[in-house]
């Protein structure tokens, strides 16, 4: 983006110095000139050439030519570099073709398949939406018991609120089966026919009354509106930056784009094709970048009629108030014997259930890990490295109430965003916290000091059979298009491949995003946003030999809508995470 300004004032030069020459060649005499140059040709090339060579010592000395070089193989700006390119050129050259990388091939793939799932679905009034009330409800093969193991299935058949029944798909809904008083819960799954019909399936893993759950959360037209709203601008969030000025701060304007005319310090991962951008503060140095924080613009590209949607009364309308309770009974049926829970173990939907406070997983068996010893000799002489955002922070700060001989070691910096390092010196084990780069959005202050993104990070981890990684990013990714969240998750996969490649015995873990507050700004935090982002993160990570912690389907059963789970639901994650590292 900083080509586009500089471009004009390089033209300008090069028109400036032609002038200049020309003024200066006035000055000799018509038949010195051409004694000294008969051939008009060759007056021309050599004239060329001495502009080139002029031009070329200017840049030079301007201390620029570094940032020329990194545009040179930046594919954003070659149209602009086409341009500047005819100035130096006597005939008139088509630039070569610039084609897609492969990353940028497959974010655009990935962009089309979403594309057509979410199709657009204008309307006009509120009426024509679907409605929770006029919904309807059936248990398919209905009994008065069941047993445990069974499946039960609901069909919905959806419709607006003037009772018509709807004819396409694409409602967000969310299922969930509980028994409070067992403090039991998990998670349905929810199978869309595009026709308006939907077939709810719930897998009845305990014995007692068991209630039943569908929750409308956006109709789909409002699902169409925030796909088309996210995928529309990069501005609803301003990135405050600090730059150090001597003793004093600078606060200039930041972002992952920015619609400026003014000199940007440009900050471009070329390899990843990852770029951060801020406004330049007059006499102060790019590098002098250290602190940022950010809030929410009033900007937004949903319609008024569309903000309808998201009022607070019309998300989250349950669907099934008029069902009762089933009884689920134990029917004294044979369970599967389950294989130790192991890293590139594939995890269906529902991953497990919570039962009386523990985490019991569908797919396999889980150690229980319920000594503090346990848990240290599991941790003992590894390297752990935590890469992401803040629900992945909350481990950090739950390990030391479990095992007391992990200490802190002050890394310096202050703030909650700070990277967190525990050691335990006895069992010689080290765990670092690190939050992943651009885009980090809070009202905080946080460093950028040591800012890093997470394929980097995982570059310099050396890995071996005691070191472990796990990484989680998503929910500040939410107010961006999704092309952002595509391109990381795809160049974090390349960085893990790279890993393997010297280290195969290195063991990765994602820990997918969790569900949050459903009555927040739904345009940018929505979790349809999360929803379609696990969606990616399953697809392009589906073949790549990782564990999957899918603190998604947790927070979902245990009912929590908070976007830092409480202790229970994170000692649950941790858990599976010791279970895959030992």
């Amino acid at each position: 983006m900083q080509m586009v300004g500089q471009l004009p004032q390089l033209q300008d030069q090069q028109q400036g110095i032609v002038g200049e020459r020309g003024k200066s060649m006035k000055i000799l005499p018509r038949h010195r000139k051409l004694a000294l140059f008969p051939n008009a040709i060759v007056r021309k090339l050599l004239l060329m050439l001495i502009f080139s060579l002029v031009l070329w010592v200017l840049y030079l000395s301007s201390g620029d030519y570094k940032k020329l070089l990194i545009h040179w193989r930046n594919p954003v700006v070659l149209k602009q570099w086409s341009v500047f390119k005819k100035y130096l050129s006597c005939e008139d050259t088509k630039s070569p073709e610039v084609f897609p990388t492969d990353t940028e091939l497959s974010v655009m793939e990935i962009v089309e398949r979403l594309d057509q799932m979410i199709p657009p679905r204008p309307f006009t009034h509120m009426n024509t939406t679907t409605s929770a009330k006029h919904s309807r409800a059936v248990i398919l093969n209905p009994q008065d018991t069941y047993c445990k193991g069974d499946q039960l299935d609901i069909l919905l058949e959806m419709r607006d609120h003037l009772g018509h029944r709807k004819e396409y798909g694409g409602d967000f809904l969310r299922a969930r089966m509980s028994s409070p008083a067992l403090k039991a819960g998990a998670s349905g799954k929810v199978t869309d026919f595009d026709n308006g019909t939907y077939l709810v399936s719930f897998t009845l893993f305990w014995e007692g009354q068991v209630s039943l759950s569908v929750v409308l959360i956006h109709p789909s037209e409002g699902v169409s509106a925030l796909w088309r709203a996210r995928n529309q601008g990069y501005d609803r969030i301003i990135f405050k930056g600090k730059f150090l000025n001597g003793t004093s701060e600078v606060i200039t304007e930041c972002g992952l784009a920015l619609n400026s005319s003014a000199e940007l310090c440009q900050y471009l991962d070329i390899r990843d094709q990852e770029a951060f951008y801020c406004v330049k503060p007059p006499y102060v140095h790019c590098e002098a970048f250290i602190y940022m924080s950010t809030r929410n613009r009033h900007i937004s590209y949903l319609s008024k009629e569309e903000w309808n949607l998201f009022h607070r009364s019309n998300i989250g309308i349950e669907m099934m108030k008029n069902l009762n309770s089933i009884k689920v009974l134990p029917c004294n049926k044979s369970e599967d014997i389950k294989k130790k829970c192991q890293i590139g173990m594939k995890a269906p939907f529902p991953s497990g259930y919570a039962y009386k406070g523990n985490w019991i997983t569908t797919f396999c068996k889980l150690t229980e890990f319920s000594t503090t010893k346990n848990i240290r000799d599991c941790l003992g002489r590894k390297l752990i490295y935590f890469m992401g955002d803040s629900t992945l922070r909350q481990w950090m700060y739950y390990l030391p109430k479990v095992v007391e001989t992990l200490k802190y070691f002050d890394h310096h910096g202050s703030g909650p965003f700070r990277t967190h390092v525990l050691l335990d010196i006895e069992k010689h084990s080290l765990i670092q916290w690190k939050k992943h780069s651009h885009p980090f959005v809070t009202e905080k202050v946080f460093s950028l000091k040591d800012e890093n993104y997470i394929p980097r990070e995982i570059d310099q981890v050396a890995g071996d059979s005691n070191t472990a990684i796990v990484i989680t990013i998503g929910q500040h990714f939410r107010p961006f298009p999704i092309n952002t969240f595509i391109r990381r998750a795809i160049n974090i996969r390349k960085a893990i491949e790279r890993l393997f490649l010297r280290s195969p015995e290195t063991k990765v873990i994602l820990k997918t995003e969790n569900t949050r507050e459903l009555h927040i700004n739904a345009e940018l935090f929505s979790d349809f946003h999360g929803y379609i982002q696990n969606l990616i993160m399953r697809d392009i990570f589906e073949d790549l030999h990782v564990g999957i912690i899918d603190a998604w389907d947790m927070t979902v059963a245990h009912g929590t809508n908070n976007v830092h789970p409480p202790d229970n639901v994170v000692w649950h994650q941790i858990r599976m995470f010791l279970n895959y590292i030992c």
